[in-house]
């Protein structure tokens, strides 16, 4: 059954209503934003300042400005006919049962019969929520759970209840899913579901050992952030972000629907931070939380003192030797069995952490699958609870916490379940399927036939599956790539995956490439460039300071001539590449993605070229392709003027290495092209790759000849574009040398001193790239930013 989204409407315009409708519109739905009337005369007053308040958010809860256009404000006293028009209604209001209730009472008469209505509650009874709808709607109802900001948090819990029809489920997941980028589990309907049930209580776990070990709140950050796989914002800065008021309240609701869960008394606050809130400082939203900034100091709450002092990192040396062991097993056992309070601290976290999830797992989860990709799509965790515990030695950590349990170490003195120690148990996650307590059995992933588009589906630690650097059978491989493909998908379109560094293009690459293009002409009818992000981070600095230091001017020509040459293999090959980018594509991965005949990109996938940060140009053909493009788009009007008019944003894009923070915007920036596909879950990226290029293929792909006859702007462009940067050197926004590279971008781009409107050929402005790149690397200044890049991961600005 087809199945798709025409018109949704969202019922709410707060902080989450607002930015779920803003999500809706950056995948090309037209949503209905409703909230409250306003006075007389301005009835959306409510909803329009939400919009206003939209543009000021970061990250931006939009990719682009412009798809605010496909947001109407409404109000419920004014617009609720047009809610018949809808497919989908979220309500997105304050999470009071009474008024939810009241508000499905009001909008019930004006929804369609065939409408899938839906709670962004993060905690409520869907069941109970559900008795406020008439009966005959109910089998379309269901709690949909998103995590903020809507639109890059993957996670979405799906709450059925009783009544929820198990087709509109399987639907509204599919098209969540595809459509939306979402990662979709099916939450039991408890309080707070699965991710901020386990999250919070995580959270309050840490706080409470935090006091225990009196260890301050930046300590803690310290080490509950990326030292132990989670986000930077840790703990304390968490609540920062979300809000202290919102946590809160998510804490007050377990405390208030969990009278009878065996850590009934940790869901509360610490009471100095119960003080922060009441004396308004509730994290970022008020300018100061537990931490704040005082101009470029960052400061943090000493619950000792009672007042902010300079936030310092004081991670112990023998704590930060046993967080950087390989090896979990032996890394947990350390910090078992360390003295010292801070690892002590780690390991209670973790111990309570691993107890409170066996134990709860059959109420809150339908298998421990769920529950740990709910950690790691909601929380931005690395590894879920199961999976840190089971690479840690299933039965040693089990012994290890049941001891705790035993003397009385722990939270909470319930046992650790039957099923945890059985003797056959090595784990939750195996070849069989990740284990469900309340089924007494592994259970298999979900059959949805959206997830056969996710060639390769994000694995959890001990699950079976096949990986993408193994799977399929390989036609060519060196150091620098793998050229593969896969029989049972489509045996006739090759793949192509690098292997290096960031996947960095150095020698091996470009000679690896330009084998697998003359096989793939030979023997394919198509080839895809994928692998996991980032795309490709450019050229092989190292690689190429090498030969500078031996003053190989002439290996390093020749290289650079094979670059462009094989770029425009890619181009015109005689078989259809298709680049599926996704995450960084920068200077020549960029180039690489602009050359291929299509680009299937991921949403949040960021172009650009970026050479200028070290003194260079783009020199792989990145230039020659934006003077292309730009001179076809002026064609209509052929005139020179209307040409600098489209040159000039692409020369300040490339002159100051301005790079697409997402597709939508490289496509504006023209680095890639407006028919080119954006896939909102990356997962789906190798799937979309491979039917674009077998739809290319069957219609017959044969690639355009070689551009010839370019008018190119010159000596006149190039002046024109040199006053913008005679302004910005004359008012110290550039240094000398800025001012160097960027005039060589504008020689380029403009096709070198030659008179405006000079005719010319692909081969010449790769030919002028390769001049003025070669001419910048030989300067000292250039070297220099080259090598402090290098060696320290920063731009120097000489």
């Amino acid at each position: 059954m087809n199945f798709t989204i025409r018109k949704a409407a969202v019922l709410g315009a707060g902080v989450m209503g607002a930015q779920i409708a803003a999500h809706l519109a950056n995948a090309d739905v037209p949503v209905l934003l409703f909230d409250l009337a306003g006075p007389q005369g301005d009835g959306n007053r409510v909803v329009n300042k939400a919009l206003a308040g939209l543009k000021k958010l970061q990250p931006a809860p939009v990719v682009k400005r412009d798809r605010l256009q496909y947001i109407d404000a409404a109000n419920y006293d004014e617009h609720l006919e047009q809610l018949r028009d809808c497919d989908l209604i979220i309500e997105a209001i304050a999470e009071r049962m009474d008024w939810k209730n009241a508000l499905y009472t009001k909008i019930g008469p004006f929804l369609s019969s065939t409408a899938i209505i839906a709670s962004n509650t993060s905690g409520l009874s869907i069941a109970a929520l559900a008795d406020g709808l008439p009966e005959a709607l109910r089998g379309n109802f269901c709690g949909i759970h998103f995590f903020n900001p809507p639109r890059t948090m993957p996670l979405v819990e799906i709450v059925p209840t009783p009544s929820s029809d198990a087709a509109m489920l399987d639907r509204l997941e599919t098209w969540l899913t595809t459509r939306l980028g979402k990662g979709v589990i099916r939450a039991l309907d408890t309080p707070n579901f699965v991710a901020n049930r386990i999250g919070v209580f995580s959270l309050l776990a840490t706080m409470r050992h935090a006091e225990t070990f009196g260890l301050a709140p930046d300590t803690v950050d310290a080490l509950t952030g990326p030292k132990i796989g989670r986000p930077k914002s840790a703990t304390y800065r968490t609540g920062d972000v979300v809000g202290l008021d919102t946590l809160a309240h998510v804490v007050t609701t377990l405390h208030a629907s969990l009278p009878n869960d065996p850590w009934h008394v940790l869901f509360s606050l610490p009471g100095w931070l119960r003080g922060l809130i009441e004396r308004g400082a509730l994290g970022q939203k008020s300018r100061g939380g537990v931490f704040r900034k005082q101009g470029k100091a960052i400061q943090v709450f000493d619950p000792t003192s009672g007042d902010y002092r300079d936030s310092r990192n004081e991670v112990a040396l023998e704590v930060t030797a046993i967080l950087g062991m390989h090896d979990p097993v032996g890394r947990l056992w350390a910090l078992r069995t360390s003295s010292h309070p801070q690892a002590q601290f780690l390991w209670a976290i973790f111990r309570d952490l691993f107890h409170y999830c066996a134990v709860q797992l059959g109420e809150v989860a339908e298998s421990a699958r769920d529950l740990d990709l709910a950690l790691r799509w909601g929380f931005g965790w690395a590894q879920g609870p199961f999976e840190l515990w089971q690479a840690a030695g299933w039965h040693e950590t089990a012994e290890a916490i049941a001891a705790d349990i035993a003397e009385g170490r722990t939270l909470s003195s319930t046992p650790l379940p039957g099923w945890v120690t059985a003797p056959e148990r090595s784990g939750v996650h195996a070849a069989q399927g990740s284990w469900s307590a309340r089924q007494n059995t592994h259970v298999p992933r979900s059959k949805l036939p959206v997830y056969r588009r996710q060639i390769f589906p994000e694995l959890l630690l001990g699950e079976i599956g096949a990986r993408p650097e193994s799977a399929g059978e390989t036609l060519f491989e060196n150091e620098g790539l793998r050229f593969w493909r896969l029989p049972a998908v489509d045996r006739g379109i090759g793949i192509v995956s690098f292997k290096t560094k960031m996947h960095a293009l150095g020698g091996s690459v470009i000679e690896g490439m330009q084998a697998a293009l003359a096989q793939a002409e030979a023997e394919l009818d198509g080839l895809v460039i994928w692998h996991d992000a980032p795309f490709a981070v450019g050229a092989d600095l190292k690689e190429l300071m090498t030969a500078v230091d031996d003053r190989e001017w002439a290996k390093i020509a020749a290289y650079i001539e094979r670059f462009q040459q094989t770029t425009m293999a890619i181009k015109y090959a005689q078989v259809p590449v298709v680049a599926a980018v996704q995450g960084l594509a920068l200077g020549g991965g960029c180039e690489f993605a602009m050359h291929a005949a299509r680009r299937v990109m991921a949403l949040e996938s960021q172009l650009g070229l970026v050479e200028v940060g070290v003194g260079l140009i783009p020199a792989g053909g990145g230039c020659k392709e934006l003077a292309l493009r730009c001179a076809r788009w002026a064609a209509e009007s052929g005139t020179a003027t209307e040409q600098l008019a489209r040159l000039t944003p692409a020369f300040m894009a490339v002159a100051t290495g301005k790079m697409a923070k997402n597709a939508v915007e490289a496509i504006d920036l023209g680095f890639a092209e407006r028919s080119d596909p954006i896939r909102f879950h990356p997962r789906e990226l190798l799937f979309a790759a491979l039917k674009q290029a077998r739809a290319l293929a069957d219609i017959g792909y044969a690639p355009a000849q070689p551009v010839r006859g370019v008018p190119v702007l010159g000596r006149a462009g190039i002046a024109a574009m040199e006053m913008t940067l005679v302004n910005m050197r004359e008012g110290g926004m550039i240094s000398a040398h800025d001012y160097r590279v960027s005039r060589a971008v504008a020689e380029a781009l403009c096709g070198g001193e030659v008179e405006a409107g000079t005719l010319v050929d692909e081969h010449w402005l790769l030919a002028v790239e390769r001049r003025v790149f070669l001419e910048l690397l030989q300067t000292p200044e250039t070297q220099a930013r080259i090598r402090h890049l290098l060696d320290t991961g920063k731009a120097l600005r000489n």
